[in-house]
């Protein structure tokens, strides 16, 4: 079975270095569905940021606690699909614009990545156009495995007669041009699925962009993108890893624990209803103990007792308790899966946490013991007009899709394939369809 690139990356243009463009992002997560409409203006040159060709004002934003998603996975459509219309509606009264199509994340299907380089030969003694061309489409047709899609395809360099790291080859000397590359896979249910829910509110998936590759694109500096780093975005239902080398996407990984689980945790443990565990995780929870952690009491209601005589008292060490497994579990595999990757000693001592569920007290100081490497909570960069409430690393995905725009160029690749039909009528299911391409 063979993928080519998603058909919606073709679709994606590149952003326009003389006119302003109002691009809409939706991030479908676990526990939110988050949509911001913003306006992408040209960059002055002198002010022009790595990655960053243009500046960023949110007009509109809506956001929605997430139902009928599961890690990432839509479990219910309709209640999925409602939760991204409350959203986007959201956002579209607050902006005074009609959205018809939108960038999404992916962080369903077992995200993975691969690396492989492909070389030709040239045509004359130095490198052209046409040669490039021929090198990317080559890259295009890498084969993956049965029931996986593709989600991105980005150029790592180009080798020339075997020597790596060539940015740009163009007229250099000599017989055999080559590209690595990192290609980014999910399963292809699950993205059928996510596609669907968009579909039925009537909106077209312009771009799907992998969380974690969104994620460091809104929070990494330039510095830290160049020498190598982890970005980890601990979400509500998965946690994603991305590693960045020489300013490119290199690896990618996901897990499909969250903090959910954590507030899952103290659910059961202390028998109570899921949204107190989650009040009490966010105003008293720590993945660190502390010398009050006894003395400090907490008042909780088990579940189907609401009145205050039936209340209980526990003290936060005991939530504690609770919550350290869960956290130190998630990130000792996040551990084994970066030296399990090979790319352990691409980042150096260089970790970013973003997402919702890095906030909590204490997991910082946890990563740093575990994964033995310097941590940092990493923010949306460069953004100006975002809420309050939307400046944390809880909204690093949605703002990095904003980002996606100014880079999208370098996933381009002049590929044409059969396309790979879903199951349904024709209008929106139609467009979802474009987006596979045919086995072979």
């Amino acid at each position: 079975m063979r993928f080519g690139q998603p058909d919606p990356m073709s679709r994606l243009k590149p952003l326009s270095q003389r006119r302003s463009a109002i691009v809409t992002v939706l991030d479908v997560g676990s526990t939110k569905v988050a949509c911001l409409i913003a306006r992408l203006r040209p960059r002055d040159s002198a002010d022009v940021l790595a990655g960053r060709t243009h500046a960023i004002e949110i007009l509109g934003y809506g956001y929605q606690r997430a139902r009928g998603v599961k890690s990432g996975v839509v479990v219910d459509l309709d209640a999925a699909e409602q939760a991204v219309r409350l959203a986007v509606d959201s956002a579209e009264r607050m902006a005074g614009v009609t959205v018809e199509s939108l960038i999404v994340t992916v962080t369903c299907g077992r995200l993975g990545s691969e690396s492989f380089g492909t070389t030709v030969d040239l045509v004359g003694e130095t490198v052209n156009d046409g040669d490039i061309t021929r090198v990317l489409s080559a890259a295009g047709a890498h084969s993956v495995s049965e029931g996986r899609t593709v989600v991105h395809t980005l150029p790592i360099g180009y080798t020339l007669d075997g020597s790596r790291g060539i940015r740009d080859p163009r007229n250099m000397l000599g017989r055999r041009l080559g590209i690595d590359c990192t290609v980014v896979t999910a399963d292809t249910a699950p993205l059928r699925n996510l596609l669907l829910t968009v579909g039925r509110g009537h909106l077209e998936v312009e771009a799907m962009v992998a969380t974690p590759y969104a994620s460091g694109l809104s929070t990494l500096v330039e510095d830290e993108s160049e020498l190598g780093v982890a970005c980890v975005d601990i979400g509500g239902g998965t946690t994603s890893l991305a590693v960045f080398s020489d300013r490119h996407l290199v690896h990618a990984d996901a897990i499909a624990v969250g903090g959910a689980h954590v507030t899952l945790d103290i659910a059961n443990g202390l028998s109570i209803k899921v949204q107190d565990a989650e009040r009490l995780k966010t105003l008293h929870g720590s993945a660190l103990p502390g010398s009050a952690d006894e003395r400090d009491i907490l008042t909780v209601h088990p579940i189907g007792e609401d009145d205050a005589s039936s209340a209980t008292q526990v003290p936060r060490a005991e939530l504690n308790r609770i919550i350290r497994p869960r956290v130190e579990e998630t990130l000792e595999i996040v551990r084994d899966r970066l030296v399990a990757s090979g790319f352990a000693g691409k980042i150096g001592r260089r970790i970013v946490l973003t997402g919702g569920a890095s906030q909590l007290t204490g997991l910082p100081e946890v990563a740093r013991r575990i994964l033995s490497r310097s941590i940092r909570l990493g923010r949306p960069l460069g953004v100006a007009g975002l809420p309050e409430a939307a400046k944390g690393p809880a909204f690093a995905a949605v703002v990095g899709l904003l980002v996606y725009p100014q880079v999208v160029q370098f996933e381009q690749f002049p590929i044409r394939q059969s396309r790979l039909r879903l199951t349904g009528t024709d209008g929106y299911l139609a467009r979802v369809g474009r987006w596979f391409g045919s086995a072979s």
